[in-house]
């Protein structure tokens, strides 16, 4: 197959949102997809842990109890964490990657670690800021705290 130009790895649709500002609606499914993926992890460890309990003593096994502070407390952790990475490194998580989003600084830099660290604390301890997202503004009030942006990036690979 032959192209008569450069061959573009954003979709041409999403071109004239290449590197702006999301808004609520776009950051708030990724957020969900984030979610399930880290619930499902969650999940898995806890099978993953039980299954390992089976295999030492299958005769006298139970599932552990699942009470709902530790499950609540370990999945926040988790989230945390996986934001955490994900940001620092390339600057999107799954979510993020599904939607065409991005998390960059000031200048359009992939985050420090620090910064990711911070905004990760901010996301899960106090989702509602997102909503200041609400109204055209996109801007979250994470994003204003930190200095941080959220953007439609289909590129691969950390941020340019």
């Amino acid at each position: 197959m032959r192209t008569d130009g450069p061959v573009s790895i954003v979709p041409r649709e999403a071109l004239q949102y290449q590197g702006r500002r999301a808004g609520l609606v776009t950051r708030s499914v990724a957020g969900v997809i984030d979610g399930i993926v880290v619930v499902v992890a969650v999940l898995a460890g806890y099978v993953g842990v039980n299954g390992l309990r089976f295999l030492v003593r299958p005769r006298g096994f139970q599932f552990s109890e699942a009470s709902p502070l530790p499950a609540v407390t370990t999945v926040l952790l988790v989230l945390v964490g996986y934001l955490f990475v994900a940001w620092s490194i390339t600057g999107r998580t799954y979510g993020c990657h599904v939607m065409g989003l991005r998390v960059v600084g000031r200048g359009g830099e992939r985050t420090g670690p620090l910064v990711a660290l911070l905004r990760a604390l901010f996301c899960v301890l106090f989702p509602l800021g997102l909503l200041l997202c609400a109204g055209g503004r996109q801007h979250s009030l994470q994003d204003v705290v930190l200095r941080t942006s959220v953007i439609y990036d289909w590129r691969p690979g950390p941020p340019r």
